[in-house]
């Protein structure tokens, strides 16, 4: 299986559990590694033989700038989810990080991974 990597993608969002999260926001970085098969592209150098880039772009950045959402795991189940109704993908990974988030600590990111298939 091949694969199509869009590596941080960054946003600026309202997500999280506490009031504050939600009114100050924070940015997010998600990456999404999209699986399917690269033969027949590759051959025919066509775009509607493969994924457009821009529509998965489009995909997250609704998902970040639409609802609020109180997990990662919410955001990147819902971004694997709309990715995998796109043609030709059997495979998606969603990597989402809440940067600097409001813990005690020192600490760069979280980082939620989800990995779906088509059935």
């Amino acid at each position: 299986m091949d694969v199509i990597r869009l590596k941080n993608m960054t946003f600026y969002g309202f997500h999280g559990v506490s009031a504050a999260e939600k009114e100050t926001g924070r940015r997010y970085e998600v990456d999404c590694d999209l699986h399917l098969d690269l033969t027949l592209p590759a051959k025919t150098d066509k775009l509607s033989d493969t994924v457009n880039y821009a529509q998965v772009y489009g995909i997250v950045e609704t998902v970040l700038n639409g609802k609020r959402y109180s997990l990662l795991e919410a955001i990147a189940a819902d971004i694997a989810g709309r990715v995998l109704l796109l043609d030709h993908i059997k495979e998606v990974v969603v990597r989402v990080r809440k940067m600097i988030p409001p813990i005690p600590g020192n600490l760069d990111h979280i980082e939620v991974e989800i990995q779906r298939a088509r059935e």
